[in-house]
């Protein structure tokens, strides 16, 4: 979709463009915050740095008529007000599609979620009792301090599914050893879910009716665009549009500029130069580290040490056009076995068939988890294409001349990590915005540091646009089921890295 830039709805103040509102950046968060306002009649300008595409990382590329995500992107929320708003950008474009995962490992494929007559066949009879034998152990006898992501995960299954399910796909994703990574990852993205838990529900599936109650990690069907996620957002950014907003692509914000506690100005580049852009309100999506480097003034020494404290895991997918009209029964595959370095692997077209212009062939997804300049992210687009028919070869599932092309798209801060430091470094960076920048919130997965799903961010877009029309959200309170609470609830502590005790603001690796 081609955003076109809409121009009436501005003010032209001495050469600055005068707005309401300045929301930094087109994913969810800032799409939802910027569509909510304009709906409301306020003036918005979204600034978004891609040349083309909108939705961050939950945009969709198309390449010679194949659409592949960024990760797959399930559409679920707890929350009513996400679901329906879901459904007023797309409609009928919507679709409702079962949820098909396996997990690879030891050249097999288990069901996930658990299907015990399945992990029963794969495991065998003997190293099944012992995962039971070790998930009763870890019961009786849980670590006490459940300060790490292993700590959590031996806690809730034992150490012997753990160290088979959990610990080879958890480290490709984060690069990162399990027993530094903390606890709070896990208690927040597989909240619930333990093994009794999940036996409970393959013996006693959860379907209809109220689904509130529902572990995210098993739901079994979910909501998807029929031409992928990206087409959520072009339907947001040309509704804003619509409503007198603009969308403005290619624009990199370059400076913050804010005096007497306010945020004055923000100043962006593009290819022919630069533009100002003064509001009322700022709301930024940005990565938080960027947000605090491009503040002017710039904040005190504290603050700058906090932000670049923060860390990131970046993203490759690997997009390749099968010759295969099917290639697997699949959604996705979780890839445990440590043999390959491909970490997740999307077969596109189970997520909807429209997303490949032919029945003939197919499209799928690998997806590499890695540090930017490190050595799979400096790989040429050719090598990658290689290794990951390679790998694809080497577990199975397609033969190498079945590969007809490919493409590679890398996605810098993908992911914010949650090392041992980046709660108190999160922390020092709100109290200062609130402190200093009362005019500005910050939403979303990047904007506040936290791996969050699409429809987190998305609430955190709703309740900033809500602030700014009279309301007295605390943003940062939302968590990861998209589900606001009036009372602040106790949070898990993040510990210090097992080696080193001493946590100094803006530690880490």
């Amino acid at each position: 979709m081609f955003i076109t830039w809409h121009v009436g709805a501005l003010v032209w103040k001495g050469g600055i463009m005068k707005n309401d509102v300045v929301v930094i950046g087109s994913g969810p968060s800032g799409l939802t915050a910027a569509y909510e306002l304009s709906k409301n009649g306020l003036v918005v300008v979204v600034l978004e740095q891609d040349q083309e595409k909108v939705g961050g990382i939950s945009r969709t590329v198309e390449n010679k008529g194949f659409r592949f995500d960024i990760g797959g992107h399930r559409f679920f929320s707890k929350s009513k007000e996400i679901e329906d708003l879901w459904t007023e950008l797309l409609g009928e474009d919507m679709l409702v599609r079962g949820r098909l995962s396996r997990i690879f490992y030891n050249g097999k494929f288990f069901d996930y979620p658990l299907k015990p007559m399945n992990a029963f066949v794969n495991l065998g009879p003997i190293e099944t009792l012992m995962c039971i034998i070790d998930y009763g152990y870890a019961k009786l006898f849980p670590r006490k301090s459940s300060v790490s992501f292993e700590d959590w995960i031996v806690n809730n299954f034992g150490e012997r599914l753990y160290r088979t399910f959990f610990k080879t796909y958890t480290e490709k994703v984060w690069g990162i050893p399990c027993n530094e990574i903390s606890a709070d990852w896990a208690a927040q993205r597989i909240k619930g879910l333990s093994l009794g838990s999940a036996i409970r529900n393959a013996f006693h599936p959860q379907n209809g009716g109220d689904r509130s109650g529902l572990i995210k990690t098993l739901i079994d069907k979910f909501r998807y665009p029929k031409l992928g996620p990206g087409m959520m957002w072009e339907a947001a950014a040309e509704k804003i549009q619509n409503n007198n907003g603009q969308v403005r692509m290619g624009e990199k914000v370059i400076s913050i500029q804010h005096s007497d506690g306010l945020v004055k100005r923000v100043v962006t580049r593009f290819e022919s130069g630069e533009n100002i852009y003064e509001a009322d309100h700022f709301i930024s999506s940005m990565p938080l580290r960027s947000l605090v480097r491009n503040l002017k003034p710039a904040p005190p020494e504290r603050v700058l040490k906090a932000a670049e404290g923060l860390k990131y895991r970046d993203f490759i997918t690997v997009a390749l056009i099968i010759d295969k009209s099917e290639s697997f029964p699949d959604n996705w595959i979780y890839i445990h076995d440590p043999s390959v370095k491909v970490g997740r692997i999307q077969n596109f077209k189970n997520w909807s068939p429209y997303m490949v212009p032919n029945e003939a062939q197919t499209c799928l997804g690998l997806e590499y988890f890695c540090f930017e300049g490190d050595g799979l992210w400096n790989m040429s687009d050719n090598d990658l294409i290689t290794l990951g028919t390679t790998e694809l070869h080497r577990i199975g599932l397609i033969d190498k001349d079945h590969v007809a092309d490919g493409a590679v798209v890398r996605v810098p801060k993908a992911y914010p990590v949650y090392d041992d430091y980046y709660k108190d470094n999160v922390q020092i960076i709100a109290n200062y915005l609130k402190e200093n920048l009362k005019n500005l919130q910050v939403v979303g997965r990047n904007g506040m540091h936290k791996y969050n799903n699409q429809d987190h961010a998305m609430m955190t877009g709703i309740l900033a646009a809500k602030n700014i029309q009279g309301g007295s959200y605390d943003v940062w309170t939302v968590n990861s089921d998209a589900e606001y609470h009036e009372e602040v609830r106790e949070e898990r502590l993040v510990p210090s890295r097992f080696s080193d005790r001493q946590s100094p603001v803006g530690g880490g690796r």
